[in-house]
């Protein structure tokens, strides 16, 4: 039996006609729904060894009513795992807004790991956004800083925007290295001449 509304029928309702709690709609808003390349191309490769393997063996092809299930399983772990990830940073997202002091990256050092900070500056570069794992350079006046995102952003962040990130003061290697930000919310701000 169908279930009588899809899900994308009930994040349109949400959206337009307002309902829902704050969280649920910063959590709809939020959670893009997008699967890395990385995931595709495991499917992609899996998908062509199975239709490989079920064209020259005759026991892989009376086994195929399990390994097509196998191969949607591949697409949906990422997809619910993105889901899950946002979902917690979407709870953090006002713990960190509330107790976030805004800091130039100049200030950020060693002194202040672990604590919540707030930076303003420019996208200068954007990695590994293929991953859905964006890490973000962005500087402000007073220097430039590694910003790392372990899952979607809310909005498509690229090169030269001028964003806020909100995040934790981390080491860049667990233990060691630099002081880089754990982020847990980007945004993009309107071009302003003071950073």
């Amino acid at each position: 039996m169908a279930c009588p509304e899809s899900l994308c029928d009930l994040v349109t309702k949400i959206e337009i006609l307002g309902i829902g709690c704050a969280k649920c709609k910063r959590l709809f808003r939020s959670a893009k729904r997008k699967i890395s390349i990385v995931a595709i191309a495991v499917f992609v490769f899996f998908t062509i060894i199975l239709l490989m393997a079920s064209v020259f063996s005759s026991k892989i092809q009376s086994q195929l009513i399990l390994l097509i299930p196998v191969l949607f399983i591949l697409l949906v772990i990422p997809v619910a795992l993105n889901y899950m990830s946002r979902s917690q940073y979407a709870d953090l997202e006002p713990v960190y807004e509330a107790e976030a002091k805004t800091v130039r990256v100049k200030l950020i050092n060693e002194n202040m790991i672990g604590k919540p900070v707030r930076i303003e500056g420019v996208v200068e570069q954007v990695y590994f956004q293929f991953l859905n794992r964006p890490q973000y350079l962005i500087a402000d006046r007073s220097g430039e800083i590694s910003v790392k995102m372990f899952t979607n952003p809310t909005e498509d962040i690229k090169v030269n925007d001028v964003v806020e990130a909100i995040g934790k003061v981390i080491h860049r290697y667990i233990v060691s290295g630099d002081p880089v930000i754990n982020c847990v919310s980007i945004k993009k701000l309107k071009k302003t001449e003071d950073l």
